[in-house]
């Protein structure tokens, strides 16, 4: 369970898809013009992500990796389809990006009209295949585990266009400088959001060697101190001397 938290939150804020890795930045620039065609195209990637990285995984697993069609046959454990994970791993995302627009287009034709040619564009957009690849990089090894990874990533990617479309919708009416005005100042604000969103990225390590060093620390002032049997008799000796000192001193007077 542990391992589900860290990787959702890891995804969201330190590995994020914008702010971290800088990918899907022709929609983020392009649809966060306002904040509820901002919000159809979010939920839209987050979508396509939680469908198209734990298919793309059963397909690493099962069928790319090297050794996996060991399951037909002998004769086939030393195949490595590795080569063909970009053309499998774009095939699912179109195939998903398709079936996306047609729901919009059924449901919504209004946002379907908003986000012109950049639904259908979700297909090659960078943030989607991205999520794929780097499943397969980091050898997620579950299902499960590819799911969250899908879903918190697409998240991420929401949470990133969401900001900019209220910020943007914010400064409109504010007085910006003719040539910061439109793309200018918008690239400004995300790179300030993204040096804001590195700041996260001690929260699941807790401060790294600090915090060990912190930990030895305490554990030293916590636990008794150890005192060996040489130690005891040195101590002993010395009290003797202190008390034989005190006695002749009080014999004196």
């Amino acid at each position: 369970m542990l391992e589900h938290v860290e990787l959702f939150f890891k995804s969201i804020f330190i590995d994020n898809m914008v702010f971290a890795v800088f990918l899907g930045m022709c929609s983020y620039l392009a649809v966060s013009k306002k904040v509820a065609t901002a919000v159809g195209l979010g939920a839209a990637v987050i979508f396509v992500l939680a469908v198209t990285v734990p298919m793309n995984w059963l397909l690493d697993k099962y069928l790319l990796q090297d050794g996996a069609l060991v399951r037909l046959g002998p004769e086939y454990a030393d195949y490595n389809l590795s080569f063909l994970s970009f053309i499998l791993f774009i095939a699912t995302i179109a195939t998903m990006v398709q079936l996306v627009e047609i729901v919009v287009e059924k449901f919504s034709p209004s946002l379907y009209n908003s986000l012109g040619i950049f639904l259908p564009l979700i297909a090659v957009n960078c943030a989607i295949l991205g999520g794929s690849l780097f499943m397969q990089a980091r050898e997620i090894e579950t299902l499960g585990l590819a799911f969250n990874y899908g879903v918190s990533s697409g998240i991420g990617w929401f949470l990133a266009i969401l900001a900019i479309a209220a910020i943007r919708e914010k400064i409109r009416y504010s007085n910006v400088p003719a040539p910061l005005r439109g793309l200018g100042i918008t690239f400004i604000i995300t790179g300030l959001m993204g040096i804001g969103f590195q700041s996260f990225g001690g929260m699941l390590t807790g401060g790294g060697d600090e915090a060990e060093e912190a930990t030895e620390q305490v554990n030293q002032i916590i636990q008794p101190e150890v005192v060996t049997p040489v130690e005891e008799v040195v101590v002993e000796k010395n009290i003797e001397i202190d008390e034989k000192v005190i006695s002749y001193n009080d014999v004196n007077k």
